[in-house]
């Protein structure tokens, strides 16, 4: 990673101690199977943000100015245990530091840390799905860890919504909560979707948003494009209700895949996390401080699945 500051910032905005918000790049494509290139979307991300206008006219904010801090890159030397381990650890740390944490990826399997950490900290966490696969499998090619299985354990330990959703094996059917499921075919000539998806969510809401979610026509350089999927403006739609209605506690990014010669989806995931930003702060001031309210109690989600030991 080259880049200095986020999208370029004055590095007045960008300092840890001033900054709200923290930008965790994870350059991890370890266990994608179709196509490589992943573990180069961080950077690519990072570049598209470079030339990007940083005021916002729909929310008419410049939401770079609550600060954004850019950390270190996670990497692991592509094993996805240590990876995983590194992103849970890292996004705890920064979010018991009182930020806005949110992480771009890489492949999909570094959800699974990220979702970890934040079901430890935050109470009756829901974990909303947007995406083209259900990413349900126990295991997959004989790893449990693995971009195929990155939703399993939130299926079982938080409140998991899923969005978009095209591809799914039968097995995957079987595994998931239908009534929580938003199939695509189905969206499509359902107009209710969005206030009923909403209506299943608790308070606290993580958003896991890979960008396969995306139809291809719009978004075609990730790991796993399929037709059939949301467009943009109703993405900003759900996404604008979805931080007005719920406290959105942080959000990752997964599965930009960038070509050399066809960087508009580069640019696409650059504008989509800073609308996403824009809409969790637009109703605050720069000044305001922020609290991310998590739980401090020694009572965590799921103590007893995960270690809570870890050093910061």
């Amino acid at each position: 990673m080259t880049n200095n500051t986020y999208a370029g910032i004055p590095e007045e905005f960008a300092k840890l101690e001033q900054s709200k918000i923290v930008l965790i790049p994870v350059p991890f494509d370890g266990t994608s199977t179709i196509q490589k290139g992943a573990s180069k979307g961080p950077e690519a991300f990072l570049n598209a943000s470079n030339n990007m206008e940083l005021y916002d006219i729909e929310t008419d904010t410049e939401v770079y100015q609550q600060g954004i801090h850019l950390v270190d890159a996670v990497e692991a030397d592509n094993s996805p245990e240590a990876l995983v381990d590194a992103v849970h650890q890292t996004t705890k740390k920064y979010i018991k530091k009182n930020k806005f944490v949110t992480v771009f990826g890489g492949e999909h399997t570094i959800s699974i840390g990220t979702i970890r950490a934040f079901n430890e900290m935050f109470p009756s966490l829901t974990v909303l799905h947007i995406g083209a696969h259900a990413n349900l499998r126990k295991s997959h090619n004989g790893l449990s860890l693995n971009n195929a299985c990155a939703l399993n354990e939130a299926n079982h330990t938080t409140n998991l919504i899923q969005v978009g959703i095209r591809s799914m094996s039968a097995k995957e059917k079987t595994i998931a909560d239908t009534d929580k499921t938003y199939f695509a075919h189905e969206m499509a000539v359902d107009d209710t979707w969005m206030d009923a998806a909403i209506d299943q969510m608790t308070d606290n809401v993580f958003i896991n948003f890979s960008l396969n979610g995306l139809d291809l026509s719009i978004m075609p350089n990730t790991t796993s494009p399929l037709p059939g999927g949301l467009f943009w403006y109703e993405t900003l739609d759900f996404l604008k209700q979805v931080f007005a209605e719920k406290n959105v506690v942080g959000f990752d990014i997964v599965e930009l895949c960038p070509n050399e010669k066809q960087k508009s989806s580069d640019f696409l995931a650059a504008k989509l996390y800073y609308k996403m930003l824009s809409y969790k702060f637009m109703d605050e001031e720069v000044g305001d401080d922020y609290d991310n309210t998590y739980d401090n109690s020694k009572q965590k989600n799921n103590a007893s699945k995960f270690n809570d030991d870890d050093e910061y």
